[in-house]
């Protein structure tokens, strides 16, 4: 039983303004089964969502989330590419998981590597091999100790990844699903103690062009596309997604968004990176 002061919830019945997604109502007792649990961001709030049997029939509440996560202390490994290293950043200590790690006192490990993808590239990139170190491949390199590992990956992968996108079925690195699964199997393996915490892409200005960057031959997908698949392999390990995506208010094809947040149109400024900070804190913190 849980007892929250006020929760949104799909049961119906409440008095929800037309069109609304979800009604407000309030409970003096609830009595669920609970089956999944997890944090996500809504009208500008964390909550938990419960996935949850009621009465025989299974739903979803939302409850405004309390603080559970200690993140003083707590080792957090980063596993990203250009965006974790800090790339238009004006100092690594402006990086989002340097800013978690002065304000929370939180371990932070940085292991991200800029220009690198989750899915294995067919063609080495010449002069260059960390370029080509694909996420799953650095896994054995992380500190074994850590309490949360976050990734941060994919949009490389949509903007000069040559691996194809493939599909859910796939088990090898070569295509981007196949090293999604690749990823999150080593990562439970490696840490099956830890939190595993998944965040999609942000936005970018060219997310809608099916070539990425402009360099591959044929049309493979957009950006929205990768992100559904990061979206769909975390829920098969029950992985909880941070969507920044979704939630990050960062869309650089919106002027006054771009020049406050992401300049070059795909790297976070000192002002995102900020941001990124803080939806990410509050995001461990309800874990």
């Amino acid at each position: 039983s849980i007892r929250p002061r006020e929760c949104l919830s799909r049961f119906g019945g409440g008095h929800a303004a037309k069109g609304a997604a979800f009604s407000k109502r309030s409970y003096e007792t609830l009595s669920f089964n609970f089956f999944r649990k997890e944090p996500v961001f809504l009208r500008r709030a964390l909550y938990l969502r419960f996935n949850v049997c009621y009465n025989g029939t299974r739903t979803e509440i939302y409850v405004k989330a309390g603080i559970d996560m200690e993140l003083k202390g707590c080792k957090i490994n980063l596993l990203g590419d250009s965006i974790t290293c800090g790339v238009g950043t004006s100092a690594p200590e402006k990086r989002f998981g340097d800013l978690i790690a002065a304000q929370y006192g939180a371990i932070v490990r940085n292991y991200g590597i800029s220009g690198t993808r989750i899915a294995r590239q067919r063609i080495p990139t010449a002069g260059n091999p960390e370029f080509d170190r694909h996420f799953v491949s650095r896994v054995p390199d992380m500190d074994a100790d850590a309490d949360v590992i976050v990734v941060f990956g994919g949009t490389n992968d949509f903007g000069h990844g040559d691996a194809p996108i493939g599909n859910m079925s796939d088990r090898e690195d070569t295509t981007f699903c196949g090293g999604l699964h690749a990823l999150y199997t080593a990562l439970i393996e490696k840490y099956p103690d830890a939190r595993i915490v998944i965040l999609t892409p942000t936005h970018r200005l060219n997310e809608d062009n099916p070539r990425g960057d402009g360099n591959k031959p044929q049309d493979v997908g957009r950006l929205i596309d990768y992100v559904n698949f990061i979206r769909e392999a975390a829920e098969f390990y029950s992985l909880p997604v941070l969507d920044l995506f979704a939630v990050s208010g960062i869309q650089p094809r919106v002027s006054v968004l771009q020049q406050r947040y992401m300049p070059d149109g795909l790297h976070p400024n000192d002002a995102g990176h900020a941001r990124l900070a803080a939806i990410l804190a509050s995001f461990l913190k309800a874990l």
